[in-house]
């Protein structure tokens, strides 16, 4: 994960506008905010943000 898709996960987490285990949604606000890393690395890499998201370690 590089830093612009971390920077991108914690600004869609300080919205507060969902469960960031709810990944539809958060795909959604991604590309709400034109965040389109992340909706395309949540697509490829899920268990890489289920990680990030349980430990913050990328």
């Amino acid at each position: 994960m590089d830093s612009k898709v971390k920077e991108q996960i914690l600004t869609v987490r300080k919205t507060g506008l969902t469960n960031m285990f709810d990944t539809i949604a958060v795909q959604r606000i991604a590309h709400e905010m034109s965040f389109f890393e992340l909706v395309i690395f949540m697509e490829e890499h899920r268990d890489e943000y289920a990680r990030f998201i349980l430990t913050g370690e990328a």
